[in-house]
């Protein structure tokens, strides 16, 4: 009896310090929420809470701003402001793993989000999760 009442102790730490891990990753990144503006300045990013990660959705761009290189063609006439293009809902480390959607190739790639400071992310869409290419985006205020 002694032996299961120090099992079931032992069992409910353990699920405590896991269940703890998500929010202790939160505290430490902070709130990532908010517009980013992109590495080559060209668009910006509003970054939202979505399930237990983030969603990245296209809030400015440049030019006609048109999905053109979608690869359904039905899509290539949308407005690119307001399509989510990241979505990163898996805690992973020191930030989150999802996918990138690139409207640049019209391509979605593994991805990562990856707080570097308060108002420094570095987002990365990654082929066959070894070649990768990173973007460090700035929090606009």
């Amino acid at each position: 009896m002694v032996a299961l009442v120090s099992l079931r102790r032992t069992a409910l730490a353990a699920l405590l310090v896991a269940s703890s891990t998500g929010s202790a990753l939160a505290q430490k990144a902070g709130d990532l929420s908010g517009v980013w503006q992109t590495e080559t300045a060209g668009s910006t990013v509003r970054i939202a809470r979505c399930g237990g990660g983030y969603c990245g959705t296209i809030a400015a761009t440049p030019g006609p701003g048109l999905d053109s290189q979608n690869p359904d063609a039905s899509l290539r006439t949308r407005k690119l402001v307001g399509v989510q293009i990241m979505q990163a809902g898996t805690p992973s480390g020191e930030g989150f793993e999802g996918s990138l959607y690139n409207p640049k190739d019209g391509k979605t790639y593994s991805g990562s989000l990856t707080p570097k400071g308060p108002d420094t992310v570095e987002v990365a869409g990654c082929v066959l999760s070894v070649i990768c290419k990173r973007q460090t985006w700035r929090r606009m205020r």
